[in-house]
């Protein structure tokens, strides 16, 4: 039922928007083209309609006044939440608990694509009353293409019609809207049983706002929740860790792009990695890098067909149709495998907590980064070994890959992480190219392939030498950041786990202890330290979660299982109520950067599936595997 509005609730909606929502104080929801952040005062601040890498409608986590946003929330004063997903699923629940009684918002996309031939890219929010009554107000006002764009709203029985030059979005729901001055306001009383839905969607523009009966969205909120088990049950893992592993695979799920089967590294942009500093960068494209890992995960856990799916926007990346494949390779594509991701600021948006510039794009994706040539071909060795051997024309084009590699590794370039401070000699590049030529031999003698073999053994046993030489800092008596310098960073734990070293070496143990004093915190790993290797920008950073579980697994395959599990453990504690993680953790415990990192949650798993493995097994018996 609709109560009548109020003087407090005019007042209302027309009020200033609450301050920033801690980034740890969200939940996602999808389907598998776009993702929303739901935060725990029940405001979607995120949501890019269509495609992740799509204009933004609501993004108000970017700026509180001009970045658009949809609440449900309690009417009264004092009211507190909490959040969770329905189990084994993206479903997710934000519970209120109010004077009057207990509500819960159920957040879902429908996954419809498949089965339609179509996508109606849907945003179901259902209110429903647990216990006792509530009056709750419902505001959306968006923002289209990032709040640079105006919008016409059009209000009638059935709903509310945004429209915005070629992207108009409908707001349907039975209770009567009315117009604020950006977007619409509602109010709804409910008691004990009642429910009330409100579906967002895109649509032509000459649509009209229809009714969804409560059994249409019912029926569409169990198919949503049968969907995501039905998925999940194709896990293979039964470890220690099974709920906060299969929570990432759920998530890693969600930031899947069905129509190509890329992974975004994040859904969002700008969420900063230092507040009120400029280390804010859009991550709604796929990384060459993050493919071995990604492939890693999805076989290790039993999910063959989003592997496969992967692989063959991978193979997309190195095969040309004219059977050419040039190198040098980007660091990273859009999501439909588009090569041009020019990078621009937002000026009119604050940035979260003010941390500005916010932008969209991403210059880095023309840097000269030698280390993705290894994770490409690791992540084809992975794939041709433990899956699908690739055809005859990829391996072609994959010889050129290495070829390349062989002709370039040489180089100076800008090195995993991206710094903007000038190319270097970096030693995780050259260990990856290292991995690159070594993982092409193997498949070649696995399955006798034809290949330039000489060639590319003296190219890498030239790498492994001079990494040996030049990596190493003797005083420091540690392997270091880049050639001529004893600077510690963390991209090196890769060392042992990509096999270049035995995890028991004594120069390898001697940097993982250096690398323990300097770079580590209570289990969390720096990546460097700024101070002492500048990257060419401004202000700090957390701690770098990927680089905290792979100091997990060095531990482990060091046979050093109780600091291993421990440094596990004590990781899990750092995610959110929800165990979703960003890309970074700040001084207080608090998540950074943007949300959710699916290269967090990947190292997640691996060190999971191999922390199992060697406290079931002795360490010396498992170092072969994988």
């Amino acid at each position: 039922m609709t109560p009548p509005r109020s003087k407090a609730a005019e007042a209302k909606a027309e009020r200033e928007p609450p301050d920033y929502l801690p980034i740890a104080e969200h939940g996602i929801i999808g389907d598998l083209h776009s993702i929303a952040l739901v935060g725990s005062d029940g405001t979607i601040d995120w949501y890019c309609p269509g495609r992740f890498d799509a204009p933004s409608v609501f993004a108000s986590i970017l700026d509180r006044h001009k970045g658009g946003y949809f609440r449900i929330s309690p009417s009264c004063a004092e009211w507190s939440t909490k959040q969770l997903y329905i189990p084994d699923t993206n479903v997710l629940v934000t519970r209120f608990f109010t004077p009057g009684g207990v509500t819960e918002i159920r957040d879902f996309m429908p996954i419809e694509g498949k089965r339609l031939g179509m996508h109606r890219h849907r945003l179901v929010r259902r209110v429903v009353q647990v216990r006792g009554a509530a009056r709750f107000s419902i505001e959306i006002e968006p923002r289209f293409d990032y709040g640079r764009a105006g919008h016409e709203t059009r209000i009638d029985a059935r709903g509310v019609h945004f429209r915005s030059g070629d992207l108009s979005l409908l707001l349907q729901g039975s209770p009567r809207f009315k117009r604020t001055k950006l977007g619409a306001y509602a109010e709804v009383e409910l008691t004990a049983g009642q429910s009330e839905t409100f579906v967002l969607e895109q649509a032509r523009h000459d649509e009209a706002p229809r009714q969804y009966s409560e059994e249409e969205t019912q029926k569409s909120f169990e198919d949503t929740i049968e969907y995501w088990r039905r998925w999940l049950s194709h896990s293979r893992y039964e470890g220690r860790w099974r709920e906060v592993v299969h929570r990432s695979a759920l998530a890693l799920k969600l930031l899947t792009y069905e129509p190509t089967g890329a992974i975004v590294a994040a859904p969002t942009t700008s969420i900063p990695e230092h507040i009120g500093g400029p280390r804010n960068w859009d991550y709604r494209y796929t990384w060459i890098r993050d493919a071995a890992f990604s492939l890693y995960a999805l076989l290790r856990l039993g999910f063959s067909e989003e592997a496969g799916a992967f692989m063959g926007w991978l193979v997309d990346r190195f095969s040309k149709e004219d059977g050419k494949s040039s190198g040098p390779l980007q660091t990273m594509y859009t999501i439909d495998g588009r090569c041009d991701l020019p990078e621009q600021t937002l000026d009119h948006l604050e940035g979260y907590m003010g941390s500005s510039p916010v932008r969209i794009g991403n210059a880095a994706f023309n840097q000269h980064q030698l280390d993705i040539y290894g994770e490409l071909v690791d992540s084809v060795y992975l794939y041709n070994k433990h899956a699908t051997p690739i055809s005859n024309e990829a391996w072609s084009d994959l010889q050129r890959i290495v070829d390349w590699v062989c002709e370039n590794w040489n180089q100076v370039d800008e090195g995993i992480w991206e710094t903007r401070g000038g190319a270097k000699d970096f030693t995780y590049s050259r260990l990856m190219s290292w991995v690159a030529i070594e993982r092409a031999m193997r498949m070649s003698t696995q399955r006798g392939l034809p290949s330039n073999f000489e060639a590319w053994r003296s190219e890498r046993d030239r790498i492994y030498r001079q990494i040996l030489e030049r990596g190493w800092n003797g005083e420091r008596r540690a392997f270091v950041q880049h050639y001529d310098c004893d600077v510690l960073d963390a991209s090196l734990l890769m060392m042992p786990l990509v096999k270049f070293m035995s995890p028991t070496d004594p120069r390898w143990l001697s940097t993982l202890d250096a690398i323990s004093e300097t770079l580590v915190s209570d289990s969390l790993v720096y990546r460097y330290d700024p101070a002492v290797s500048p990257d060419g920008l401004a202000g700090s950073e957390g701690t770098f979660s990927i680089c905290s579980f792979w100091y997990v697994e060095c531990l482990a395959r060091a046979g050093r299982l109780s600091e291993a599990q421990l440094a596990f453990e004590k990781m899990l504690t750092y995610a959110n109520h929800l165990a979703l993680f960003s890309e970074q953790i700040g001084p207080r415990g608090e998540l950074l950067g943007n949300f959710p990192q699916a290269l967090t949650h990947l190292g997640l798993i691996s060190a999971a599936v191999n922390l199992d493995r060697q406290l079931e097994h002795p360490p010396a018996s498992a170092r072969g595997a994988w």
